[in-house]
């Protein structure tokens, strides 16, 4: 028996208001880097459901970066620190340098593949020149006072190199070694955009001012601006076309314009959003232009971290990528007749997303839905998916149709967990105690004393409600009262699962490990699954209650057998920052898991008898 990695669904792109997001094409056009979290993906563009994850960072990543050769990715994080790794193989860093006593906002390499600019917000300099294959220094980035927003090097020689910064100028650099050439300042506030054409005739930078000026690729000098007073917000990224003679724009007015260069105008225009309606989550915040495809595809990101496919001549998006953008903290799968296994997973921020197993693809789900942090997620049989959430509230989703449904309901605290049954109650535990409700409509409610619950789970009669004095009280489903209660356990439970077969409890304690009780004796069954080291998130069992899947703040996930309880497999790493919920997939032969790393990821477990 083992657990293989089947696929990851790709966060979306880390976004922060005002400020710009860095995307990457490779030189093929087939795939797109950038940050989210402690993170780096690599995207499919075609495909967005295939991607790969490089997580050697330690701090919060900011910005990506392809290699002209297509090999390596170079990317940076917010204590300066720039990696540089293998984009085709494994993920092996090749080169691990410490830069500036910053945030790293941009990065370029040269047309040799060979030497990197990285710039940022650091305490001694804002930027620095080095090989990428030893990280010594071929250059100084001088003449900012201060932070530098954007980096581009000349493709071709001589070489040069251009940056902007919150200073309002723009720096023209000679190479190699870099060295300060001159300092221009056409811009009122602050550069976030500076590009070299791909034929290094000409650089364009864009900025907080709205306006975009163009200058000669050889030798920094002004040649003019374009287009005045066509974007009504401030410009955030920019992207030229392979031919050189086009170039595309992303502001927070909510447009992505495509420019001609040489007559100065604009070309089209797409507005994200309602017509007519300002939206903050639809403001642009970076663009890329893809330079190894044929089909024109433009790919622009907005605040919301939504990824707009846009074509050349279409006034449609060709499609919108959605995804989490933050801690992605509970998971249900849903089995709806006639379908491939559903998943809804939900994040801190409170949005809830929809996720076809079978394309990897998310929608989020709309409506009226929670404002803040998803403390869990239940799927019903009928087709119904009950969440809570920080804002004291249950809310029901139809999931065939993805909509919030009714009105909320409000719970009597703090919401820690939602547990589902086949007749159409949801129980909610909160620091209070344990509420039940039918149709949105609160049936009943027990307190515990002292004692505050943790996690719940339920069967068809029973309701399990472990407490945080380290006891398990075993309740009716339909009256609260206690059948059972056991008392003076190892440590607190953290998860609670009942198998589907209805025999079996399973307990995760906050120690790491594992107990599974009798449901006819309340003894324990089996007490060797103690293979985590963290605090225990999630249990899910298999249909046939023979096999459970478990995740923990170890990061690790393991699959347990209940007919050899010393048996395990498992995977570690499987996400960073620890795993917050597991769900075994109704084919019973794969297993997904949620983490802090904000991906969800499938597993097949091979060897299952």
């Amino acid at each position: 028996m083992s657990v293989i990695p089947e696929s990851i669904c790709a966060p979306s792109p880390s976004t922060t208001r005002g400020q710009p997001t860095q995307l990457s094409s490779d030189p093929k056009g087939e795939r797109l880097a950038y940050a989210n979290n402690k993170s780096i993906f690599l995207r499919s563009i075609d495909n967005p459901a295939i991607s790969t994850q490089y997580s050697a960072h330690t701090t919060a990543t900011t910005v990506a970066r392809f290699s002209p050769s297509g090999y390596y990715v170079a990317s940076g994080d917010v204590s300066g620190t720039v990696r540089v790794w293998d984009c085709v193989g494994e993920g092996a860093t090749k080169g691990d340098y410490h830069i500036i006593g910053g945030r790293i906002n941009d990065l370029a390499w040269d047309g040799d593949s060979a030497r990197i600019i990285a710039v940022g917000n650091g305490k001694e300099k804002y930027g620095h020149c080095i090989t990428a294959d030893s990280g010594n220094s071929v250059g100084e980035i001088s003449g900012h006072s201060s932070q530098i927003n954007s980096v581009s090097i000349r493709q071709q020689r001589p070489l040069r190199a251009a940056t902007g910064s919150d200073d309002t100028s723009l720096v023209f650099y000679h190479g190699v070694p870099f060295k300060f050439n001159t300092s221009l300042r056409k811009h009122q506030r602050f550069i976030y955009g500076i590009a070299f054409s791909p034929d290094g005739s000409s650089i364009v930078s864009i900025g907080a001012d709205k306006q975009i000026f163009l200058y000669d690729g050889k030798t920094g000098e002004a040649k003019s601006e374009v287009g005045s007073g066509e974007h009504k917000g401030s410009i955030f990224s920019v992207s030229w076309a392979k031919d050189s003679k086009r170039f595309v724009t992303s502001s927070a007015d909510q447009t992505v314009k495509i420019w001609d260069a040489e007559a100065g105008k604009t070309i089209q225009t797409w507005r994200m959003g309602d017509e007519g309606k300002v939206s903050v989550p639809d403001h642009q915040v970076g663009v890329v232009w893809p330079s190894g495809r044929s089909d024109g595809l433009i790919i622009s990101l907005n605040l919301n971290g939504d990824l707009t496919y846009l074509s050349e001549g279409n006034p449609a998006p060709r499609r919108i990528v959605h995804g989490h953008q933050k801690n992605i903290t509970a998971l249900a799968a849903s089995d709806l007749k006639g379908s491939a296994p559903t998943l809804f997973t939900g994040s801190s921020d409170g949005r809830i997303c929809k996720w076809d197993t079978a394309t990897g693809g998310a929608e989020p789900v709309e409506g009226d839905g929670h404002s803040n942090y998803i403390s869990a997620i239940a799927a019903a049989p009928e087709g119904r998916i009950y969440s809570v959430g920080w804002d004291d509230s249950l809310r029901s989703i139809d999931a065939s149709t993805r909509i919030f449904t009714g009105s909320a309901s409000t719970t009597d605290g703090q919401p820690k967990d939602v547990a589902s049954t086949t007749n159409g109650l949801t129980a909610v535990a909160t620091h209070k105690g344990v509420q039940t409700f039918k149709d949105n409509q609160k049936q009943k409610d027990v307190s515990f004393g002292f004692m505050s619950p943790t996690t719940i789970a339920a069967n068809e009669t029973l309701l399990a409600v472990a407490g945080d004095d380290s006891s398990l009280h075993i309740l009716s489903l339909t009256t609260l009262e206690t059948k059972h209660k056991l008392t003076s356990l190892s440590s607190t439970i953290s998860a609670l699962s009942f198998s589907r077969t209805g025999g079996y409890l399973a307990a995760g304690f906050s120690n790491g490990k594992i107990s599974v009780f009798d449901c006819r004796t309340w003894e324990v069954a089996i007490s060797r699954w103690s293979s985590h080291t963290g605090r225990v998130t999630g249990i899910s069992w298999n249909k046939k209650g023979t096999y459970a899947v478990s995740g923990g703040l170890d990061t690790n996930l393991f699959v347990w057998s209940i007919d050899k309880p010393g048996m395990r497999v498992g995977k570690t790493n499987a996400h960073k920052d620890g795993v917050n919920g597991v769900a075994w997939l109704d084919d019973g032969e794969r297993v997904v898991s949620v983490g802090g790393d904000v991906a969800v990821k499938v597993w097949r477990v091979e060897g299952l008898s």
